[in-house]
Order: C-alpha cells, then structure tokens, then sequence
C-alpha cells in the first residue's frame, strides 16, 4: 500500500519534508497529495503577463486628482465608447463602481431592486443599505436562473402608494449573473427591464463585471447589453486578466458626479496610468473569453458523466451541487484544485490561467481519485 503523507491546510507544505523513495511513491497515492494546484475559485486570480507588465512601465502617467492622468483618460474613454455611454471613470474595484452608483442614485431609505443573490445584496457587505441608505428588495428569478421579470419590477412602482411607503427609485440589473452560475440576460429581455423601470419612475443601474463574457456568449457588442441604463459598471480583472481596476460608466454629468464621490470614498488616486495601462492592453482580449467559456463547457461535461449534478454554463462559471460544500471543498483540494462554496453547491471558473489542458487535468485527477459523485 503507497505511504499516505500528513496533510496540512497549505497543500504544498509537509512536516517533515517527504523523502525522494517517498516522492517517487505518491503518484501511486489515491490522493496526489503534491499536485499542481489549479485555481478555479475566481477568474480574479489571473496574474498579470509580460505584455502588461511592460505596458505598465511604459505608461505615460500624471497626477489623475490633479490633472488628469493621460492614459487614464484613454482608457476611460475608449471603455465609454464601448459600452455606448458619454463617460467613463476609472475605480479601484466594482464594489467602490457600484457604490459609487448607488450613492448617486438613491435618497436614504429609497428602495432598490435587484435579482436574488446579486452580488450588490450577497457580496459587498451592505453597502449600499450602509453607506448609500438603500433598502434592498430582492427580486425571484421568474424568467430562469439569475433572470427577473419585467412584471416583477413593476408591481414595485412607487406612484400609487401611501406618502409613508418606500419609493422604488432604482433598478439594479447584473450581466452577467454570477451566483446564478454566469447567467446571461439577453437584449431583448434587458430592454423589457429598462421599459418596466422607466415606468415604474425606476432609474437603472447596470452591474456589469462580467458584461464582457455576455457579450461574448450572446456574439453582440457590450454597447447593445447597457441600453436605456443610467450607469453601468464593468470589471477589467476579471477574465481579461488586468491586476486591478473597474469603471463605472453613464452620462457626462454623472461621471462628473462619480469623480466627486469616488474621491469621498478614498478611490482617487494619483499616477494612475501604469494601472490603467494593463486595461488598454486587458480590452483588446476580449475575444479570448470564448476559450474559457469553452473550457467551462468542457469542464461541465466532463464533471455530468462523472455522475455530478451540473447545469450547463451559458459563460464560464460551472455550478456543481453537493449535499456537503465543505467535505466537496476539501476533497478537490486534496486534488490540488480549488473552488468556492454556494449554498448547497461549489463553483468553477474558468479563465485565461487556466487553459484547456488544465481543464482536462482536473477531470483525470477527480476521475483517479475515484470519488463517489455528490448527491444532489
């Protein structure tokens, strides 16, 4: 029987080190203990490569608070341009981009709208009840996964309610939906969303961190998934692997007004252009997204025929539920892959460090390891 070595919760650290007549016996172990790990817990967690991090060193830069940083401003307005808006700045994250809307957006105690498990009610701890005063109001996924009805957002409308009722001032809308599983909203669905805002009296916010993967899936350009919206926001270090860095995006005024509580928020900064220039060269990738989503496919297929309860991805995040999130967990790092836990599920994500082959080498290590397929 091959040696099993003690596991600590650092994968690649032992006590004491294996000897090499161990070494040579591990790949015999039902574990691989010493695996290369594959990380597939975000598609934040791409390194910068070499285009990039000479971009950065070569940026020309200035004093954005002051000035205007030079290759800020490129950046800014080539990403405006795309998305079919007036302007666009630059922010630190898409938690500050979304904030930064929301606080522009809403009074204290206005109600807001978004699809259950958005990522501004689950993921960016409150901050827009905390710091914008918005009273959440989750909406049913009425239409599939991560999809509301423009039913739903009416039944909200402020107009005829008692002067003491919350007003419905804002709509939130996610493109796509990442704890749906990367859920696409398609054109003419989001355009019924606008009209049933407008309605309703309703502004529109876009969370668009992923907006480039839809647009990508669905084969239009982004500037056909922002229509009729009053701000959008979209990440850049995510699949297009830049280190850091989001915009939030709508008219000239409103970017003006951005400028002001992105600086109250602490996100202004200064020689700005070694960051936005790894955006530049992030955007011209976009196309490389179809591979993660085909790696993402790849990966739910070959997870089903393992008897594991899967849902199709629509982009590059894969869904898996499990009776037990933890033991999942635990197991697949064993393995040397890492995921992340949902409610009663892990997930995948697929990205430009993770390739095909890396995708074909987590299905043989769960396949070796002759692991039992989860019950849903």
């Amino acid at each position: 029987m091959c040696p099993t070595l003690r596991l600590h919760g650092d994968l690649t650290r032992h006590t004491p080190p294996p000897t090499w007549a161990e070494r040579a016996k591990l790949w015999c172990d039902r574990i691989v203990t010493y695996a290369r790990r594959i990380d597939l817990r975000s598609d934040t967690v791409t390194q910068p490569d070499e285009t990039m991090r000479v971009a950065m060193s070569g940026a020309e830069v200035g004093d954005d608070v002051l000035d205007h940083d030079p290759t800020m401003r490129r950046l800014e307005e080539e990403v405006a341009d795309r998305l079919g808006v007036a302007a666009a700045l630059w922010v630190p994250s898409g938690t500050m981009g979304n904030l930064i809307a929301t606080t522009i957006h809403l009074r204290r105690g206005d109600r807001f709208l978004a699809p259950r498990g958005a990522h501004v009610l689950e993921a960016e701890l409150g901050s827009t009840a905390w710091l914008a005063g918005g009273m959440p109001q989750p909406l049913d996924w009425a239409n599939g996964p991560g999809r509301i009805s423009a039913d739903d957002v009416r039944a909200y409308a402020s107009a005829a309610a008692p002067y003491y009722s919350l007003t419905t001032r804002l709509l939130c809308l996610e493109n796509t939906h990442n704890f749906a599983g990367g859920t696409v909203t398609p054109p003419d669905e989001h355009a019924q969303l606008v009209a049933a805002a407008r309605d309703a009296g309703m502004l529109v916010h876009l969370d668009g961190a992923r907006l480039w993967n839809a647009s990508v899936a669905l084969g239009v350009p982004p500037a056909a998934l922002t229509v009729g919206v009053d701000s959008v926001q979209v990440c850049l270090s995510k699949g297009l692997g830049a280190p850091v860095g989001s915009l939030v995006g709508g008219s000239s005024s409103f970017v003006t007004e951005a400028r002001r509580v992105r600086k109250m928020l602490g996100g202004g900064i200064r020689q700005g252009g070694v960051l936005a220039a790894t955006g530049l060269v992030a955007l011209e990738r976009m196309d490389d997204l179809a591979a993660d989503h085909a790696n993402a496919a790849a990966l739910a297929a070959g997870l089903a025929e393992l008897g594991w309860e899967v849902r199709p991805p629509e982009t590059n995040i894969v869904i898996a539920a499990v009776p037990d999130t933890t033991a999942a967990l635990e197991s697949l790092a064993r393995l040397g892959v890492l995921a992340t836990a949902l409610p009663g599920a892990i997930r995948f994500v697929t990205h430009r460090d993770a390739p095909a082959h890396d995708i074909a080498e987590v299905l043989r290590r769960i396949t070796a390891a002759r692991s039992p397929a989860p019950a849903a």
